[in-house]
């Protein structure tokens, strides 16, 4: 059994109020409605586009960028969103990160020190959710152990994917609860990944 730091296994759930706490400017309009479609490779391809943009724009500033999420797990049916961890030095130090992204077009939405430093943009077209976290941070970690998890365990892949359904269904009234909506079944899942 592999053994992961006490950072990496405990996972931090947002409140709501906490995600209010740290909105900056207008929400994203994808968070007024959940849709879930099916995997598309194209996906992997509008990643690696993002990946060679981000990396031309800050240069040794981007100390890593990885595709996470649900859109970066072959198979797995996922919103249209591409999810993007770029760890950087310092995510307080936004001046060495923050102008370059915004003049690709990426808008801050979210500055949440209290999660380990987190900041969120999204690409123009709102179809890029880049997560910018500082070095050392445990949740890139724990984002890529999921991504690499559910890739090699199709029965979970499978769990997740008709969860994710069933909750964009039953949370089409009240879309933000979508994500704290699927704490239980990720955390199901991760108990999983921490024990194998």
């Amino acid at each position: 059994m592999a053994e992961y730091p006490q950072d990496v296994v405990q996972r931090f759930h947002a409140t709501p109020e906490q995600v209010d706490a740290g909105l900056v400017g207008e929400p994203p309009r994808t968070w007024a409605s959940i849709v879930i479609e099916e995997y598309d490779p194209a996906w992997a391809q509008r990643f690696a586009a993002v990946r060679t943009s981000i990396v031309e724009a800050l240069g040794d500033v981007a100390l890593g960028v990885e595709h996470v999420g649900s859109t970066a797990v072959p198979g797995l049916a996922a919103k249209p969103i591409i999810d993007v961890d770029l760890t950087v030095e310092d995510t307080a130090t936004e001046p060495a990160y923050l102008p370059a992204l915004e003049r690709l077009g990426y808008r801050l939405v979210l500055r949440e020190p209290w999660w380990h430093g987190h900041r969120m943009l999204v690409g123009p077209a709102e179809d890029v959710n880049l997560h910018v976290w500082p070095q050392g941070a445990p949740e890139p970690v724990r984002h890529r152990l999921f991504r690499d998890w559910l890739r090699s365990h199709p029965d979970d892949r499978e769990r997740y994917a008709e969860t994710k359904r069933r909750l964009a269904r039953d949370t089409a009234h009240r879309p933000r609860d979508y994500s704290l909506a699927k704490n239980d079944v990720i955390d199901e899942i991760y108990a999983r990944v921490f024990a194998a």
